[in-house]
């Protein structure tokens, strides 16, 4: 008896392109379903550090206040650095004294480039430590 045997032997080495496109197919749904939940956290951490930026503002504008008996009015004045985040990496929000009042102050953080389509707007912060934003259909809890 002499059979041949590689004639019943069936090789299977590799992927068939069906497996292939199953496997890309799968990655992509994943990707799809990742990204954008990546996207939400890169933007919260900014805006995280732009309110740690406002509340470093706040403590400047107080220590001015002691020195001067005054609040400056325009800009972040040299008191504080213009933009978040304060290391000097590519700025995601724009700081400034917004609106300058007799005895107080309103400090805003207005977001720019990457940042500038975040849902809660341009943050703010007074001398009475009231926290606020203009993002519709956002809630405290979400922008603060």
């Amino acid at each position: 008896m002499n059979i041949n045997k590689h004639s019943k032997k069936c090789l299977h080495d590799g992927f068939t392109l069906i497996e292939l496109m199953i496997t890309v197919a799968i990655i992509g749904i994943l990707v799809s379903i990742a990204y954008p939940s990546y996207q939400s956290s890169i933007m919260k951490s900014r805006r995280v550090d732009a309110q740690g930026a406002l509340m470093g503002f706040a403590n400047a504008m107080e220590r001015y206040y002691t020195v001067n008996n005054s609040y400056p009015s325009a800009g972040t004045t040299g008191i504080y650095a213009p933009s978040s985040p304060v290391d000097g990496s590519t700025p995601y929000y724009q700081l400034s004294i917004a609106i300058p009042i007799a005895g107080g102050y309103q400090l805003q953080a207005v977001p720019i480039g990457a940042q500038a389509t975040d849902q809660c707007g341009t943050l703010t912060l007074d001398q009475t430590g009231l926290r606020g934003f203009n993002g519709a259909g956002m809630t405290s809890v979400d922008c603060w």
